[in-house]
C-alpha cells in the first residue's frame, strides 16, 4: 500500500493508492474533476446554502412554493418532458445494490431491466469502496468483470445484462480523500457527487455510447 499526498492541478490525493487504483485515479481524470469543481463548486455551495434557508423557513411555519421562473412551464398544457434515452424505455424491473464485484455480478445476472449502481445508500463511503466501485463499473462496462470468492467460487457476467444507471452520492456529501484548491487558494474536500459522476463519466461514457 502506498500513501501519497500528490497534487495534480488543483486536486490533491490524500488517500492510499492500492492495486489498480491508478487505472481510474489518473492525471487526466483528476484534471476532469478539477474542471468540474472549478465550474460547479460555487453553484453547489449556493444550492446548499439555499437549502438551509428553506429548512429555516419551513421550521418557522412557511410553506413550500414553486419557483416563479418555472411558471411558464407549469401553465403550458403542451409541455412534455423529453423521452427516455436508449436502454431506459423499459424500467419496470430494477435492481439496486452496491458496487462491490460480487453484488454487481449478481445484479447484472439478475434479469432486471436496469441495475441501479448505488454509490450512496448502498455504499459505505470508505476510500476503498468508492475507488473499488469505480473499478467495478469500469470492468462491467467493458465486459471484463469477474470475482473469485474466498471459497474459490468464480463469478462472471452473462451475455445479457441490464442497463447500468449510476447513482452518485448526494449533493451535500463530500469525498474527504480528495481535496480541491480553488482559485482563491482555499482547500476543501471535493464533492462526492462530482467525484462519483466525474470518474464514471470520464472513463465509461464513450464506451457506453
Amino acid at each position: 500500500m502506498i500513501t501519497t499526498n500528490m497534487t495534480t492541478t488543483s486536486i490533491t490525493i490524500d488517500g492510499p493508492l492500492r492495486d489498480r487504483y491508478t487505472e481510474v485515479i489518473t492525471p487526466e481524470a483528476l484534471q476532469f474533476l478539477t474542471e468540474l469543481h472549478d465550474r460547479f463548486a460555487g453553484p453547489r455551495h449556493d444550492i446548499l446554502a439555499a437549502r438551509m434557508k428553506v429548512r429555516y423557513n419551513l421550521g418557522n411555519g412557511r410553506n413550500l412554493r414553486f419557483l416563479p421562473e418555472t411558471e411558464s412551464i407549469r401553465s403550458d398544457p403542451e409541455w412534455r418532458v423529453a423521452g427516455a434515452g436508449p436502454g431506459l424505455e423499459d424500467r419496470r424491473v430494477e435492481i439496486t445494490g452496491p458496487t462491490d464485484p460480487k453484488m454487481a455480478i449478481n445484479a447484472l445476472n439478475s434479469g432486471a431491466n436496469v441495475w441501479l449502481a448505488d454509490l450512496e445508500d448502498a455504499t459505505s463511503p470508505t476510500w476503498g469502496n468508492i475507488v473499488g466501485g469505480q473499478l467495478t463499473l469500469f470492468d462491467a462496462v467493458r465486459g471484463q468483470l469477474e470475482f473469485t470468492g474466498e471459497d474459490g467460487r468464480k463469478y462472471s457476467v452473462g451475455e445479457t445484462t441490464p442497463t447500468i444507471v449510476v447513482r452518485p452520492r448526494g449533493w451535500h456529501l463530500v469525498e474527504k480523500h480528495l481535496s480541491h484548491t480553488d482559485r482563491a487558494g482555499r482547500r476543501m474536500p471535493t464533492s462526492g457527487s462530482l467525484v462519483d459522476f466525474g470518474l464514471h463519466f470520464f472513463h465509461n461514457a464513450k464506451a457506453l455510447i
